[in-house]
């Protein structure tokens, strides 16, 4: 697996950082190490003054008050939490998927397979329906899966996750945009699922405007675009944790691209389908902030214009 070089942004910690906690789940009783891992968030929390920032900013509109020390905490704390899972999945522990409601489409795609572009958000345990399609159990169903990513070093887990899936995963790095375009079209004319977030807008020169969280917040579109250019059909998906050891998957119906149909008008309705399911999601993480695992800047928001009154109607 290509390695990071030095011009790409790390993950926290150090290089021993993720197998320092692996060895330290096999070894030690969960009552002890549960504080522990609680008091090293803690720490890392101190030392992150711009992610706490942004922590900040998130939850003040999830929340809808000003958050406390606690809520940015708790915060860190389910962001450190996933990444459990996925050492412990890594260990051999088995994490198990049920669908949520109005997941029927997902289920019925990962029963019968095809080629799909695949979105997911930096939400609760998404990662681990992204690999999951790469598990032996469905290698008989899917092609091999693409995960469109940004290379960061101290990548510990997406470098074992690659490993343990064999040939069956392959990652599509955002960094290089010259190589990214011939990449997609790689993969799009091998087949397969081409898997890619949908909530940052940090690689992608196609974005636009959406209601979420009281306000109109900006969005990457790439997904429809490439439905559009590759005759793909979208569905969303994020996962969210019912237990250490199961997650709750949440999907959209299936987007179809329409034979024939102008790339304004798909574009239009891929519109509809992503305002849709952030609904979903936004209801989702008013009921539960600390599962969006946004610690960068946000696009300015503009406040949503309030619809105007029928005609007739007094100002």
């Amino acid at each position: 697996m290509p390695q990071a070089d030095d011009t790409c942004r790390r993950n926290p910690g150090p290089n021993w950082g993720y197998r320092f906690l692996r060895t330290a789940d096999i070894i030690t009783p969960e009552f002890i190490y549960k504080p522990f891992r609680a008091i090293g968030t803690l720490i890392a929390m101190v030392f992150m003054p711009g992610e706490r920032r942004h922590s900040r900013e998130y939850l003040s509109f999830a929340l809808g008050r000003r958050p406390s020390w606690r809520d940015v905490f708790r915060h860190f704390f389910a962001f450190e939490e996933s990444l459990m899972t996925k050492l412990r999945v890594l260990n051999g522990r088995p994490h198990k998927t049920i669908y949520g409601p109005g997941a029927d489409d997902f289920r019925h795609w990962m029963e019968t397979g095809g080629d799909i572009l695949l979105g997911t958000f930096h939400v609760g345990n998404s990662d681990m329906q992204g690999f999951q399609i790469g598990d032996e159990n469905y290698a008989g169903i899917h092609k091999k899966t693409y995960i469109v990513r940004e290379r960061v070093g101290n990548s510990h887990d997406t470098e074992k996750f690659a490993q343990k899936y064999g040939g069956r995963i392959a990652f599509i790095w955002v960094n290089d945009p010259q190589e990214l375009i011939y990449a997609l079209k790689d993969a799009a004319s091998a087949g397969g699922t081409i898997a890619l977030q949908c909530d940052r807008c940090e690689y992608s020169a196609r974005t636009a405007e959406f209601d979420f969280l009281g306000a109109k917040r900006r969005f990457p579109i790439t997904i429809y675009i490439l439905a559009a250019i590759f005759k793909r059909p979208v569905i969303l998906a994020f996962g969210t944790p019912q237990s250490p050891d199961v997650a709750v998957l949440h999907a959209s119906p299936r987007f179809e691209v329409i034979p024939g149909e102008t790339r304004a008008a798909t574009l239009a309705r891929g519109h509809q389908h992503f305002q849709e399911f952030l609904r979903r999601l936004e209801k989702n993480l008013r009921e539960n902030p600390c599962l969006w695992f946004n610690f960068i800047p946000w696009n300015s928001p503009s406040p949503i214009s309030p619809a105007p009154p029928p005609r007739g109607a007094a100002a």
